[in-house]
């Protein structure tokens, strides 16, 4: 599996396909492999002639684990996406990502808007602005001796997400302590690329697309009907938004 080195931290990748880059940033406690390959993603988009290219962030999948939460910080994740970048010689990419990668995705939009053609913002509404989305007790809860010992329902899923993907629950907790940045609306208002942004009708912890999107005039809003937070990824009407919108933007 290739990887490379930034600020420090080895990172884990796939590049598959050719074609119109798209840069993949998967979710907290996912990776890249439960993100993008096992939904069909990685698939559907070199099936549609495009360059598929996934990034395990730090923390996360085949990536270095670290422990301090300082080192989490959304900025410092959205520099290794631009440092992938970099590496494989991409001026830019379109950008898709989902929950905490499209936080990612909305910080490198929003900092190098220059290296991201257009931006695709999954399982994330107006908590960008307006809250962290998951709740910092889910740390408590990949801690806990075991699942039994969660009570916390959201956090039961997440500890339980995270025994299935064989996780270093150690360092998620880490990294859900550190990732807890938000942009601004005036920030997000800024953001010149087109951008799409998608959110499960039955999710709870994104927040409205609709009312992310109203807030930036290059922003459209999607509805994934019946799905949650954590069954949106793979779905048939998101996936063919996104073909849409990626052939339909400048």
């Amino acid at each position: 599996m290739p990887s490379f080195f930034h600020d420090g931290v080895e990172l884990a990748f796939l590049d598959e396909g050719k074609g119109d880059p798209v840069l993949l940033i998967h979710g907290f406690a996912s990776t890249k492999d439960v993100n993008w390959v096992a939904p069909g993603w990685v698939a559907t988009l070199t099936r549609a002639g495009r360059r598929a290219i996934a990034i395990d962030n730090r923390g996360h999948g085949a990536s270095q684990k670290l422990y301090d939460p300082a080192l989490y910080h959304t900025t410092a994740m959205a520099e290794d996406a631009r440092a992938l970048l970099d590496h494989l010689g991409l001026e830019r990419a379109d950008v898709m990502g989902y929950s905490m990668g499209a936080r990612i995705t909305a910080f490198l939009a929003s900092k190098h808007p220059e290296r991201v053609r257009s931006a695709i913002l999954g399982g994330l509404g107006i908590r960008l602005v307006s809250g962290v989305g998951l709740p910092e007790d889910i740390a408590i809860a990949l801690e806990a001796p075991s699942l039994a010992d969660v009570t916390d329902p959201m956090g039961r899923t997440f500890r339980a997400f995270a025994d299935q993907t064989k996780s270093d629950r150690r360092a998620l907790a880490a990294c859900i302590r550190g990732t807890r940045q938000t942009l601004s609306a005036e920030e997000f208002s800024k953001i010149a690329v087109p951008m799409l942004i998608a959110v499960g009708t039955k999710d709870v912890v994104a927040g409205s697309a609709h009312e992310l999107a109203a807030l930036n005039r290059h922003a459209r809003a999607l509805d994934i009907p019946g799905r949650d937070h954590m069954l949106a990824v793979g779905d048939k009407v998101f996936k063919a938004a996104v073909e849409a919108f990626l052939s339909e933007r400048p």
